[in-house]
């Protein structure tokens, strides 16, 4: 149980329901920051904001899984307003808090080290990066079927990147027949994608590869869809760019081109926010338990 434990959820997604309603029923106090929309009624719940909350005995923060933008900003699918974590906000919570989000950003990292706060990123676990692959591979199918017009079967299928997400894409794609070629930087990951019977290349080949491609999936976050690799993809090409926000890809040049490109990240909380939400419940009630019993313990000497 975590009674008496007092925690703070700033913004998220459709996701996030799953994680409060597991945390109500372990009996921590939970303050909902980014969600005056939300309807659903939870014991033991507060809507507030950064200005009225009382941070002074805060023991856990949640991010959303997407982190925190460059400008500072939150996203909340559950409010109309913006929402800024600021430095000086951050500063005023207990040393003990922990904060917890999905994948960090640089502004996110450097906050972070501004503060003197530990901050745990889930998505760095391959048990949970492996569950949301699932919902990943599944919303990334469903942008394709919606956003061309040939069938995945026998359709030329390029995935840059070939971790956690980048496989379960891949392995989901060539099930349904189509002609994947995976692109990746480390020897180990083509071998890998070899031995599934999946055409493996080196990232500094990604422009030659392209040239016949219907679908092009990236999950790298850094710039490797540049320019350059638009330039020798065909006009129907589609860029599914599912890497952490601001993505892998030039968007700028692809619209100039005239080549549908789309960044998606969240996938999980768009397609499948129950199942989603439920193993990201899973696993920060595990996590917060630990460091609930931690601090118990400690007062306890």
């Amino acid at each position: 149980m975590l009674t008496g434990m007092k925690i703070a959820i700033i913004g998220g997604d459709l996701r996030y329901i799953e994680v409060i309603r597991r945390l109500t029923k372990l009996d921590a106090t939970v303050y909902l920051i980014g969600y005056d929309q939300l309807d659903d009624g939870f014991l033991g719940v507060e809507k507030t904001s950064f200005a009225t909350i009382q941070i002074g005995q805060l023991d856990a923060i949640i991010l959303p899984v997407n982190g925190m933008k460059h400008d500072h900003e939150i996203d909340s699918v559950f409010s109309g307003e913006k929402l800024y974590l600021t430095e000086k906000w951050l500063g005023n919570t207990p040393e003990k808090t922990k904060i917890y989000t999905g994948i960090s950003t640089d502004t996110l990292s450097l906050l972070v080290k501004k503060t003197d706060r530990e901050l745990i990123e889930l998505m760095n676990r391959d048990d949970l990066a492996i569950y949301n692959s699932i919902p990943t591979a599944e919303g990334t199918l469903m942008l394709a079927i919606q956003n061309t017009n040939v069938t995945i079967h026998r359709s030329n299928v390029v995935v840059t990147g070939f971790g956690r997400v980048g496989t379960t894409i891949a392995r989901l794609f060539h099930s349904l027949g189509a002609n994947v070629k995976v692109v990746a930087k480390e020897g180990a990951l083509r071998a890998r994608a070899y031995e599934m019977n999946l055409d493996p290349y080196p990232l500094e080949e990604l422009v030659h590869v392209v040239k016949d491609a219907d679908m092009i999936v990236n999950t790298i976050p850094a710039l490797v869809i540049t320019s350059e690799v638009i330039s020798k993809m065909p006009s129907h090409a589609f860029i599914i760019d599912i890497a952490a926000y601001p993505g892998g890809t030039n968007f700028e040049f692809a619209k100039k081109r005239a080549v549908k490109a789309l960044l998606a990240p969240g996938l999980p909380g768009l397609v499948a926010p129950k199942t989603a939400g439920v193993q990201l419940a899973n696993l920060l009630s595990t996590l917060l338990k630990t460091q609930w019993e931690k601090e118990e313990g400690g007062k306890g000497k």
